[in-house]
């Protein structure tokens, strides 16, 4: 299996047999690419809000944000915190090219995605990558989220859509930019595809890290708006409060 999707070249073979972990360069018997102890020393997301997945220090609560205001999309199904090693994978992924670090990622959030669909949360009728603008997708060469929905359809048997969430505006980078900036760098940001089928259906968002919430939101208020029935968000990484 090539790590790259839709490529005829081939930069990294994925074998399902002994590989060297990606993290530590140590052989390991896993069909992933990361050895048992580096995977347990993963940043795993334990204690979080019950609607938009923030860190918290205890489970079964609900983080501030929310309880003032509602997310729109319904549930967030997210592997880890942004802390490190999985900032630097999501980075040399995201920014460098990295695909295989990206492969790994999402073979573990797809792992973690059937063991919660065994436990009862409900299967997507779609996965929908959140759209890159025109100009960062020209400069990066490719979409991260796309990629990772690629990975995951082929894993979870979930179909991809990846046409019909459009960009429709140049925003700034959101990176840096505080809640209500990011809010406000979004306003009429995204659109639906011309005769986008959506009424009644449940989406899955894909992302890498998840911030504020705010393109999650942004997403999800127009996929409910035209109609759907549910709208949940998979992620690598949640990002705690800045404050934190």
């Amino acid at each position: 299996m090539r790590c790259q999707p839709q490529s005829s070249h081939q930069v990294y073979i994925w074998l399902k047999n002994k590989q060297t972990c990606l993290l530590c360069d140590e052989m390991t018997d896993a069909a992933v690419p990361i050895c048992t102890d580096c995977e347990a020393d993963l940043p795993w997301l334990r204690d979080q809000c019950e609607r938009c997945a923030l860190p918290l220090p205890m489970s079964g609560l609900t983080c501030g944000q929310c309880l003032r205001q509602s997310p729109t999309f319904n549930d967030v199904v997210v592997p880890w915190r942004y802390d490190f090693p999985i900032d630097t994978l999501v980075t040399r992924f995201k920014h460098q090219g990295k695909w295989p670090m990206g492969r790994l990622l999402a073979e573990l959030l797809g792992q973690l995605l059937q063991n919660r669909f065994a436990d009862g949360l409900q299967r997507p009728d779609c996965l929908l990558p959140v759209p890159l603008a025109r100009k960062r997708l020209r400069q990066r060469g490719y979409n991260q989220s796309e990629m990772l929905g690629r990975w995951l359809t082929a894993q979870l048997g979930i179909p991809m859509d990846d046409h019909l969430l459009l960009r429709v505006l140049e925003t700034l980078a959101q990176q840096g930019l505080d809640a209500k900036a990011r809010q406000r760098n979004l306003r009429k940001a995204f659109a639906l595809a011309e005769g986008a089928q959506v009424a009644g259906r449940h989406f899955a968002l894909i992302d890498d890290v998840l911030t504020t919430g705010a393109t999650a939101n942004a997403l999800a208020g127009i996929l409910k708006k035209a109609g759907a029935r549910r709208v949940d968000i998979y992620c690598l990484a949640r990002t705690p409060k800045p404050s934190d």
